[in-house]
């Protein structure tokens, strides 16, 4: 059983990629031009998917309101259609597709008002 602080790390580590989803000149630095090394899409991809599935079936342990899981929920529907089509960083990057995308991250850092001002 997780505790309320591995629940909070947990979320903030998840919280985190989310973060580096929403952030463009990361993308281009880390995914483009591997710096630093071994921070590529698929990490980001497999970080993120390994915390989604726990987060959102157990939303309510981790203190996630209604509110909020409703936008997480609504991201992870659509990073998920998307990273299944798109797997290239260098061909979707300055997409259309991507740049929605990354806008529903940042309504979700937005929601959970992260990082904590």
């Amino acid at each position: 059983m997780l505790t309320q602080d591995s629940r909070k790390d947990i979320l903030n580590s998840f919280l985190g990629t989310i973060q580096s989803i929403s952030d463009i000149e990361y993308q281009r630095r880390a995914w483009i031009c591997g710096d630093p090394p071994g921070t590529d899409f698929d990490e980001t991809v497999n970080s993120y998917s390994l915390d989604a599935e726990g987060i959102l079936e157990h939303y309510k342990d981790f203190e996630i309101t209604e509110v909020e899981f409703q936008i997480l929920k609504k991201f992870d529907e659509q990073f998920r259609d998307f990273y299944s089509k798109n797997n290239w960083p260098h061909e979707f990057i300055d997409t259309p597709e991507w740049a929605r995308i990354m806008e529903l991250a940042k309504s979700v850092l937005k929601a959970f008002n992260y990082p904590k001002k």
